[in-house]
């Protein structure tokens, strides 16, 4: 058996209730690791070209990564992943927290979820095995009481991965809840769960399951090295986490404001972490598993009434606050926050939640919509929180519509124009007119319009670490201006799209401030295995050239490696040099998909060379 790994991949048909167990090797599990690399293989393996998404047929795929439930920072994260019904293609996020290691130690390298089960069920991993549980009794339960329920029945140390209100009602941003207050937020996988009416996958872990490692001394060293040099290399995560960068933005008129129309904001600031904390809003941080940055927030409001807010689902990230704020023109930060809370309690995907409500907001404003009397304006917090409300319980028309996504919901009025997303997927809160090569990234995304495995701009205009830690795969790259779309440019998206895809199979959080050199030292403790600087590559290519092959067999053409209209005119406020050349960027995705080798489909040579012959002939 390979170090740090069981070789013990599960399967459960819900249909028949049949559960099995498969082992893959060492060649494989180096090939592939874990994480997105592994979902990517197995969906592209098991969802049958067509599956409706939320039907039977759709495979809903849990996958840790080789370092997943080590003890170094960053490692508590896993990939939910499944043929997104948001999107139509290959979709997956990342969840944070502590299932994802409870999950590895419970004794699974992944957990293939198929076909769909006549009521209710949960899952259970311990000691290696899944069992099915009833779970008539949860549906319809908030995640703290469902949480506390399968506690009682497995053990206080259970790990709990749940759907919320919104899953259960299919809701298309639904996301997978993680320990309550962690999220595995794109893509509507959740509305995949509840389609297969599964509430809830739990693992409890026990000594006897934990993977023997190569060098386990080592990862107990890198474990030291970021606690001891945690303020020295992430200091502003450390003090702030995300929530720091609302004010900065905005007054550099790029904050994703009014449905992206504007980069500016006017009272913006009061979102930022410095005013969350002034206000008492901010109560703490917490952490994933194993990690010493403690980036998330926790917050409460008491006192108010129809803002209170409790702790335990977690506080905003800058993207909720964008998306639930300045995206929707809401800048009262008690109402941002409690919209937030809301979704998080609903399991529901902030961006993608935002952005649908922000396309509402303007097709109100511009009379396209029926708002049912509820006051859908910009910089409508009250309004904000109804239609939340609304779109988790799909109730009536405008529910209905809401729950959608913002692609189907602009459609569904005749103005796809209104909608911020690609390929179905909302788009985040990075603006292309700002960071440019990160809009080609967005483009180009097999799972639609995400900032984490993209390239953002601004780290790479200067000299510093971004740019020596590119250099460690073996190109010499010099600062490029924020604006640049030249060809170097795209070079470097090319290469951090490979590394960011290495990393999400390890599953490492990116927020964690690890070195190239120290991935693949952790990677050696943990295996034995030296992987090269291209070996590392590889491994990314493998899931940029999967999810590619997942998307263009389920008919999404290389015509949606698009952006929205909006983003080729400047803002009507904000920073007027933020301007995305519409030529320059066709040229920067034509420039992509030659080096991925995407100029007629996916190049077989390139599947060959990568070890990726069995799908050769997957789009046939």
């Amino acid at each position: 058996m390979p170090k740090g790994y069981h070789d013990r991949v599960a399967f459960v048909d819900l249909s028949t209730g049949k559960v099995w167990y498969e082992s893959f090797g060492e060649a494989f599990w180096r090939r592939y690791l874990g994480g997105r690399a592994l979902a990517a293989y197995l969906l592209l393996r098991h969802v049958p070209k067509g599956a409706d998404p939320l039907g039977p047929e759709n495979a809903l795929v849990f996958a840790p990564g080789i370092l997943t439930g080590t003890p170094i920072s960053g490692s508590g994260r896993n990939t939910v992943a499944a043929k997104s019904p948001l999107t139509g293609g290959y979709g997956d996020a990342e969840g944070g927290g502590f299932f994802g290691a409870e999950l590895k130690n419970a004794g699974l390298d992944a957990l293939v979820v198929l076909g769909q089960a006549e009521a209710p069920v949960y899952l259970h991993v311990e000691g290696g095995k899944v069992a099915l549980h009833p779970a008539v009794h949860l549906w319809g339960k908030d995640p703290l009481e469902v949480e506390a329920l399968i506690k009682e029945a497995h053990g206080g140390n259970t790990r709990v991965a749940q759907i919320g209100l919104a899953g259960e009602n299919r809701v298309l941003t639904a996301n997978v809840i993680h320990d309550l207050a962690h999220f595995a937020g794109r893509g509507g996988l959740g509305a995949v769960m509840g389609a297969k009416r599964l509430k809830a996958v739990s693992a409890r872990a026990h000594k006897e399951t934990l993977p023997a490692y190569h060098d386990p001394g080592l990862l107990k060293e890198l474990a030291r090295r970021m606690a001891k040099e945690r303020m020295d290399r992430a200091a502003g995560l450390v003090t702030m986490g995300t929530v720091g960068t609302v004010k900065p933005f905005n007054l550099r008129g790029v904050l994703p404001s009014h449905n992206f129309l504007d980069g500016f904001s006017e009272g913006a600031e009061a979102l930022d972490g410095t005013s969350l904390d002034a206000l008492g809003i901010r109560i703490g941080r917490d952490t994933c598993y194993a990690c010493a940055i403690r980036c998330k927030q926790v917050v409460k409001i008491e006192g108010t009434g129809k803002y209170d807010v409790r702790p335990e689902y977690g506080g905003p990230e800058y993207e909720g606050l964008g998306a639930l704020g300045s995206t929707c023109g809401v800048t009262d930060p008690y109402a941002v926050t409690k919209a937030n809370t809301l979704c998080n309690q609903y399991g529901l995907d902030v961006i993608g939640v935002g952005v649908t409500i922000a396309c509402a907001m303007e097709a109100v404003e511009k009379g396209y919509l029926d708002d049912e009397g509820l006051g859908l304006r910009f910089g409508n917090g009250d309004a904000l929180i109804a239609a939340i409300e609304k779109l988790a319980r799909r109730e009536g028309r405008l529910g209905e519509l809401l729950a959608q996504g913002a692609k189907r919901l602009a459609e569904s009025l005749g103005h796809p124009e209104l909608a911020m997303h690609v390929k179905g997927q909302e788009v985040p809160m990075h603006d292309p007119r700002y960071k440019r090569a990160l809009g080609v990234g967005y483009a180009v995304s097999p799972t639609g319009a995400d900032h984490n495995h993209n390239l953002h701009d601004t780290a790479f205009a200067k000299e510093g670490r971004a740019l020596r830690e590119l250099r460690f795969y073996g190109e010499d790259f010099q600062p490029l201006p924020i604006e640049d779309l030249s060809e170097a440019k795209i070079r470097m998206l090319w290469t951090k799209t490979r590394e960011r895809g290495f990393v999400n199979s390890l599953v490492m959080c990116d927020f964690v401030p690890w070195t190239p050199e120290e991935w693949r030292e952790a990677l050696y403790a943990a295996t034995g295995w030296r992987l090269s600087p291209e070996e590392m590559l590889e491994v990314g290519e493998r899931t940029l050239q999967l999810t590619r092959l997942f998307n263009l067999r389920e008919g999404i053409s290389p015509e949606e490696d698009r952006l929205p209209e909006r983003f080729f005119q400047p803002f009507r406020k904000g920073n007027p040099e933020a301007r995305l050349d519409p030529e320059a960027f066709r040229e920067g995705v034509r420039a992509y998909r030659r080096l991925a080798g995407w100029e007629g489909g996916v190049d077989p040579e390139r599947l060959r060379a990568l070890g990726l012959e069995e799908f050769q002939n997957a789009l046939a």
